[in-house]
């Protein structure tokens, strides 16, 4: 979900869909993919950054309401954005590139599977899974120093990304860095496998929709069922995989010395429903989901705009 920021954004969840032009589509470029991807990726995490940093917040204090992750001025919003910023053009490379890798796979190793219609959905689901493999790895240490910059306050122990890296690889090695890689994989691998799936069936029933009701192709529209697509995906998603990010939080916001016997995604599960209700698995849902919709419904006009336009310039 780029994702979440994804850096889900879901940071931010981006799908390489075809590009909207009445003509036969080009081809496009793994250069190309970089960047109309990293455009909109970057514009997914200016949009997202704020709610996600309330969502923090919310996710790990015991007493925290929405009115406290408010407190420190708009500026503190924004905290801990530089590190999924620089590198959003990154990420969405290597997802537009293992999607495609794998799609292509697909079509070269199982082509008798396209003689099922129902079947593009289970492309889309196992093409999307892999993406979010391939995220996971790349994300995990990010999101990890995100969450400690954004839950730290004027006497933070880090003062940005770099010297909480420098300082995290000094202490504890590639490990520390990495806190959190089971429960990434395990929220990135469904998670962009749905993501991907939802967006193509909502996308086509959209298009479908304008297609028969009012008989007009116009390329309006096809943004429009772009932007809802990816609105509902997003949002959807999110609300099918938030317990663990929750639990993906106090994991990588836990003191770096705790443990390893306590940040086992069960344990910290258990505890937490233990300690504050299963509800509190579900604590800044809300803001995740108003924060969702917007910044998925974003990124794919976006990149399907920048990579138009990529692509009439050959």
């Amino acid at each position: 979900m780029q994702n979440d920021e994804s850096t889900s954004t879901i940071s931010a969840f981006a799908a390489p869909v075809a590009v909207v032009t009445t003509e036969k589509p080009k081809e496009v470029s793994v250069f190309q993919d970089l960047i109309a991807g990293g455009i909109a990726g970057s514009m997914s995490v200016i949009v997202g950054h704020p709610f996600d940093t309330i969502k923090v917040r919310l996710q790990t204090s015991s007493s925290a309401t929405l009115s406290n992750s408010l407190s420190g001025g708009v500026g503190s919003l924004f905290r801990g954005m530089a590190a999924p910023l620089s590198t959003a053009a990154m990420v969405n490379a290597i997802i537009f590139a293992a999607y495609g890798t794998s799609s292509r796979w697909w079509d070269r190793y199982l082509p008798h599977l396209q003689e099922h219609n129902h079947d593009v959905w289970y492309k889309s689901f196992v093409c999307g899974s892999f993406a979010g493999l391939a995220q996971a790895v790349v994300i995990c240490p990010m999101e990890h120093l995100k969450c400690r910059l954004q839950i730290t306050g004027s006497n933070a122990q880090f003062k940005g990304p770099v010297q909480a890296a420098q300082s995290i690889f000094k202490s504890h090695g590639v490990s520390g860095l990495y806190r959190g890689i089971h429960a990434t994989l395990w929220r990135e691998i469904p998670a962009f496998g749905a993501y991907f799936s939802v967006y193509d069936f909502v996308k086509d029933y959209v298009n479908d929709y304008f297609d028969h009701q009012k008989g007009d192709k116009a390329e309006a529209h096809s943004w429009l069922a772009s932007a809802f697509a990816g609105g509902v995906s997003g949002s959807f998603t999110w609300a099918m995989i938030y317990p663990i990010d929750v639990i993906k939080t106090r994991i990588q916001t836990a003191p770096m010395n705790t443990p390893a016997s306590e940040l086992q995604i069960f344990t910290v599960g258990r505890n937490l429903a233990a300690q504050h209700g299963w509800r509190f698995l579900f604590r800044g849902l809300g803001v995740t989901l108003i924060r969702a919709f917007p910044v998925n419904g974003i990124i794919f006009p976006v990149y399907e705009f920048t990579l138009s336009h990529l692509t009439n310039l050959d």
